[in-house]
């Protein structure tokens, strides 16, 4: 009996320290981009933090009201949260600090989690399927996907940022902020169709490199959830090593995919793409100070002059960097030529660092983005082509893709 009070004692203080400053993991339904904005501001407030993975989160809050395909994607995420977990839906933004008060209030809850535990236990499906993701991709020993995009050039703790004081993480030297739980989060990947072992993790085919060695082939897909990633889209790629072969975009649910109302992107969209290629470049201050400008276009009583000298700082930070231009040049070039025979935005010539100082030109300037008129989806493809994953991702930010606005509705099979 006392070992049965000691072990509830103990429960109960993990619980208490999970609800005192919980991590939530966002699930961002296409077209819900200012909700989920919205909700990364309450957590702001609150002290509460933005989790990068199902395996660092407490709570899992979707925002919207997802279709069928991005329903089943979010079992799968539930089923890899540890326990304590809960699980709550925003439907819109005059319920989150309801939804959220609620979370911190189940969060303590030991009896239920006890139950949830016990359920657990007796689903041994969901257990493998989330050891299956988990694995698959090595979760538990932290072994990333190779991400270098070119030559190592030394230790990123001690690279100059300008007059930035934080260590930043190139994707080409270290690839750490963009393979592990703070980027390509694996545990968040759909592994589809690919040969599993008996105990559920994911195998490699062999295939014949270019120089007619063998070489590992595995098949992975990125999306639809997955942190500083389009909402909704999946790109399913065929990895050579380390590097996408072929690949196939499609969006989720895309017979019942809401269309954006916007003619254009707002400034404040502008800042959240903004806030997706600094925040998968390695540079957490930067991407929180792109946060904050674009929060304060969201909010309705905006001081303009507060606002103006955001958006004159953050781009004088961002032109200085040093490291940053190095990481991010000659990474996805695109040709004025290659947009105008794909039918796509002529904002996108230039390499990734170019598209990010556009970006936020545009925005300084309330300049906003078109939608393309060709299907951006069938492009992916051949822009991702003979990139690592880290890399892919950076580029794909870097375009600024929005599901629910625009475009033609991809199919899959």
């Amino acid at each position: 009996m006392a070992r049965g009070r000691t072990a509830m004692g103990v429960t109960a203080l993990v619980v208490r320290w999970a609800a005192h400053r919980p991590h939530v993991l966002l699930v961002e339904i296409p077209g819900q981009w200012t909700l989920r904005a919205r909700v990364e501001r309450e957590l702001a407030t609150r002290g509460w933090q933005v989790a990068s993975s199902p395996a660092g989160a407490d709570v899992l809050a979707v925002c919207g009201m997802p279709g069928t395909e991005l329903s089943a994607a979010v079992e799968r995420v539930w089923e890899q949260l540890p326990g304590p977990r809960v699980r709550t839906a925003i439907a819109d933004g005059s319920v989150i600090g309801t939804a959220l008060d609620d979370a911190a209030g189940t969060l303590i809850d030991i009896h239920r989690h006890r139950d949830d535990a016990r359920k657990r236990r007796q689903s041994p499906e969901a257990d493998d399927a989330a050891d299956a993701d988990h694995h698959a991709m090595g979760h538990g020993g932290m072994d990333h996907l190779p991400t270098d995009h070119g030559t190592m050039h030394g230790d990123h703790g001690h690279m100059d940022h300008g007059d930035m004081d934080h260590p930043y993480t190139d994707h080409r030297a270290m690839g750490h902020a963009h393979t592990d739980h703070g980027g390509m989060d694996h545990a968040h990947m759909d592994h589809g169709d690919m040969d599993m072992a008996p105990a559920g993790i994911a195998l490699a085919q062999g295939a014949e490199d270019r120089d007619g060695l063998e070489m590992d082939v595995l098949n992975v897909r990125l999306g639809p959830v997955l942190p500083h990633w389009p909402a909704g889209l999946v790109l399913a790629c065929t990895l050579h090593g380390d590097v996408i072969g072929e690949a196939k975009g499609w969006r989720v649910d895309a017979e019942h995919l809401p269309r954006s109302s916007e003619a254009v992107a707002t400034a404040a969209r502008q800042w959240d793409h903004i806030v997706d290629v600094l925040a998968l470049a390695g540079w957490p201050h930067a991407a929180g100070q792109a946060r904050r400008v674009r929060d304060a276009l969201l909010t309705e009583a905006a001081d303009g002059d507060r606002v103006m000298a955001l958006l004159v700082r953050l781009h004088d930070t961002v032109r200085r960097s040093r490291v940053l231009r190095w990481s991010l040049r000659g990474l996805g070039m695109l040709s004025v030529e290659q947009l105008g025979s794909r039918d796509l935005p002529l904002e996108w010539a230039g390499d990734t660092y170019d598209r990010l100082l556009n970006r936020i030109r545009h925005a300084r300037s309330g300049i906003g983005t078109p939608p393309p008129s060709a299907d951006v989806i069938e492009a992916l493809p051949g822009i991702v082509a003979g990139l690592d994953v880290a890399a892919a991702r950076l580029v794909i930010a870097s375009l600024g893709i929005d599901v629910a606005l625009g475009g033609q509705a991809g199919q899959h099979g």
